[in-house]
């Protein structure tokens, strides 16, 4: 059997508890995980990319077998290929969520033959917990401790204290 060295990327800005459970879940299923943090040109993030890295890094500290890494830009399926990568890793909130999911699925698939899309469903808990939603929480005032690692809270807190 060949060993499938796996993927989990997104923008995470910031990161979430519930990006953290689809992160130890995935490690939990192939041994490892390498989080890939990469930029986002639809969106307009809070955090460079530098400080979601950080954040990343400092949420998963304390995990065996989870690496963070960046890449600043090109396409996933070039990564994939670069870095002999074979699965790429997506949690599903719910149903609003595979439309994109299928179609960015289908593309990587195309560009890097080898590479096989996973998807694991969010736990009903997070299932709600975006980190743009967490992101318009904070603006207001109002705490996200329960759905952001400690490290997140503090330096959103920070960030909007500016």
């Amino acid at each position: 059997m060949n060993a499938k060295k796996a993927i989990y990327t997104g923008s995470f800005d910031p990161i979430t508890n519930g990006h953290l459970d689809i992160i130890r879940r995935a490690r939990d299923i192939f041994g490892a995980l390498t989080v890939l943090v990469i930029p986002n040109g639809a969106k307009n993030p809070l955090f460079s990319l530098e400080e979601r890295c950080s954040l990343a890094e400092q949420a998963l500290a304390a995990e065996p077998g989870v690496t963070v890494a960046t890449a600043d830009g090109g396409l996933l399926a070039d990564y994939l290929k670069e870095h002999g990568y074979n699965v790429i890793v997506r949690g599903l909130r719910g149903a609003q969520d595979v439309p994109h999911e299928f179609t960015n699925a289908y593309y990587n698939r195309a560009f890097c033959p080898k590479a096989e899309t996973v998807f694991l469903p969010a736990r009903p808990e997070w299932t709600f917990v975006s980190s743009s939603a967490v992101r318009e929480a904070v603006r207001y005032g109002a705490d996200v401790s329960r759905w952001v690692p400690p490290c997140v809270a503090r330096a959103m807190s920070e960030k909007y204290r500016k």
